[in-house]
């Protein structure tokens, strides 16, 4: 009787640690589950902020930094105050987009996620070495209205074949390098606003914080898309927006304040583009 006690006491005791053990481990796991959701709920004002910021200053202030700092702080040779600024864009964009990923309501395909955000990097990385490359060209006298064969410094290079290296530099830094950087940064957006549709009886109002942010970014989508010449994919996007609204909403689903702030950055970009009749900054193409 002795040895059946003492087995039975081994037996209750291991069944309970094995349930305080289990008690332990589940509460830190549904904490983690919990803080995340917390955050996914309320408007991003700190990713959305910097990811404004960044864009306006890294992107678009970019060659204007060429224009106000002094040349001969930066030799020809050396990487210039426009090439530091794109490499930290290439950098911080790519960090924020995925922040902003991690933060969605509804899990994304990371391996889609993971593959455009990658190509995003190595796009916008194409377009960095082309585009300091022609940034000098042009100090050396190359002129933008004209092809690269018509150009003056190049058709009469020797032997001929160097002008194929400069069509093909022209081809990664405009063409290829343009695509591989902003096809898959609009399909990054278009996925995190896909995940952003909540089971709401009323459409959430976005904060004041949202408000105020509009306007910048709807602005710098509108010069992205007329400066890059890609108004064909970015009204493509905005399409693919509209079409997974109208589907969301049939089901019952609303954005999220997410989602609304980002569906109208694009609306007014969009509408900004059509107040002016589609303008967009010309760049001469390779004959």
């Amino acid at each position: 009787m002795t040895n059946e006690a003492h087995k039975s006491h081994s037996l209750r005791k291991r069944r309970g640690n094995g349930l305080q053990k289990a008690t332990l481990n589940s509460t830190p796991v549904s904490l983690k589950e919990n803080v995340p959701q917390q955050k996914r709920n309320h408007f991003h004002l700190d990713l959305w902020f910097w990811l404004t910021l960044q864009n306006w200053v890294l992107d678009f202030g970019r060659p204007i930094v060429m224009i106000i700092l002094p040349l001969k702080w930066f030799p020809l040779n050396k990487p210039s105050a426009g090439d530091y600024f794109h490499m930290a864009y290439n950098v911080i964009t790519p960090f924020l987009m995925l922040k902003l990923i991690e933060r969605s309501p509804k899990a994304l395909p990371r391996s889609a996620v993971y593959i455009c955000i990658i190509t995003f990097v190595m796009g916008a990385s194409i377009h960095l070495v082309g585009d300091s490359i022609n940034h000098r060209l042009i100090l050396s006298g190359y002129q933008l209205h004209l092809s690269v064969r018509e150009n003056p410094i190049i058709k009469n290079l020797q032997p001929a074949t160097l002008i194929d290296s400069f069509e093909l530099l022209y081809f990664y830094d405009e063409q290829l390098g343009h695509l591989m950087w902003y096809i898959p940064f609009f399909i990054v957006l278009t996925l995190y606003f896909s995940g952003s549709f909540t089971k709401a009886k009323k459409q959430e109002s976005m904060p004041i914080s949202g408000w105020l942010l509009l306007g910048p970014s709807a602005l710098y989508y509108w010069y992205l898309a007329t400066e890059g010449q890609i108004t064909e994919l970015f009204f493509l996007t905005f399409l693919a927006m509209v079409t997974i609204l109208i589907s969301k909403r049939r089901r019952g689903l609303r954005p999220d304040q997410n989602g609304s702030f980002l569906f109208c950055s694009f609306a007014a970009a969009s509408a900004a583009g059509g107040a002016v009749g589609g303008v967009s900054v010309e760049r001469p193409g390779a004959a």
